[in-house]
């Protein structure tokens, strides 16, 4: 089957999110880039030899099997974790010699997982995305609280601000930590999964706000779990196989029925949707032993 590349077109998904105003912080986005990164514990390579790169005004998307080193690569890239091997710049300035505070001025990760079991309001947690530009015991400013509250209208929780964040389901919650990651003012947003909790309403208008931010200027990678989503939002892929990278490159490039039954171990069909003119994958059945051959 011959796949011409995908039509990119921006969703209109999120128009009820977005307020028409650049870029989270008003000047751009910035260059993440990995070199030769490996990552191990206990002698077991999590990831291993990854060369990356995501320039501003991209949205970038990992993809893989569980376990492929996903997580792992985008800790990596926000110094949560520091490689065993290679190195990880931002704007070509090595990550490691920077601080975690100046890290959190430019970079957001939403993580696939977040605690969050005390008393706090909504507009509290959204808040705490402030903490990087605020000084040692410095109270929040009228624009840190503005900047909380567009966060949570663009993410559609202003409803919950004063309800508690633990009273909330999960998805719910998911929404506020993205709300707290744009309260952040990131040139770089990671998105480890961040589509797991919610249902499709809400999948679209994420995956949509993402984009029309990228459009805007801002860089953005993401680890997508639906590969259909990943072709409908993402301007490449990355797709990582036992922590190494099996193809990198433009949406059509990727999501080949090869590259997806050595990585997934599963036939599947790819294929143009008549009417979002992205890519889209069907995925038929498991493959046995050496079938993807």
């Amino acid at each position: 089957m011959t796949i011409l590349p995908p039509l990119r077109s921006r969703p209109a998904d999120s128009a009820e999110l977005t307020n028409g105003t650049a870029a989270p912080n008003g000047v751009g986005g910035a260059e993440i880039a990995a070199h030769q990164v490996a990552y191990e514990i206990e002698g077991q390579a999590l990831v291993e030899a990854v060369d990356f790169r995501a320039r501003p005004g991209e949205f970038v998307g990992l993809i893989g099997p569980n376990g492929a080193g996903k997580t792992t690569l985008l800790r990596t890239l926000s110094k949560l974790v520091t490689p065993s091997a290679g190195k990880v710049s931002l704007d070509r300035q090595d990550l490691a010699h920077q601080s975690a505070r100046q890290i959190a001025q430019q970079v957001a990760l939403v993580p696939q997982t977040t605690v969050l079991d005390f008393g706090f309001t909504c507009l509290e947690v959204v808040l705490m995305g402030r903490n990087p530009h605020l000084k040692r015991f410095q109270v929040e400013t009228q624009r840190d609280r503005a900047l909380a509250h567009a966060a949570m209208q663009r993410t559609a929780i202003q409803p919950f601000a004063t309800r508690l964040i633990t009273e909330l389901s999960g998805g719910e919650r998911q929404r506020v930590v993205v709300a707290r990651a744009l309260a952040q003012e990131p040139r770089l947003l990671l998105l480890d999964e961040p589509t797991a909790n919610l249902d499709v309403h809400h999948q679209l208008q994420l995956l949509g706000l993402v984009r029309d931010l990228v459009d805007q200027g801002l860089t953005a990678v993401g680890a997508i779990h639906d590969l259909t989503l990943a072709a409908r939002y993402c301007d490449r892929l990355v797709l990582l196989h036992e922590g190494r990278v099996l193809a990198a490159g433009t949406v059509a490039a990727v999501l080949t029925p090869a590259n997806l039954a050595r990585a997934f171990g599963v036939r599947a069909v790819v294929e143009r949707d008549k009417w979002l003119g992205t890519l889209r994958v069907t995925v038929l059945g498991v493959l046995g032993d050496g079938d993807w051959t």
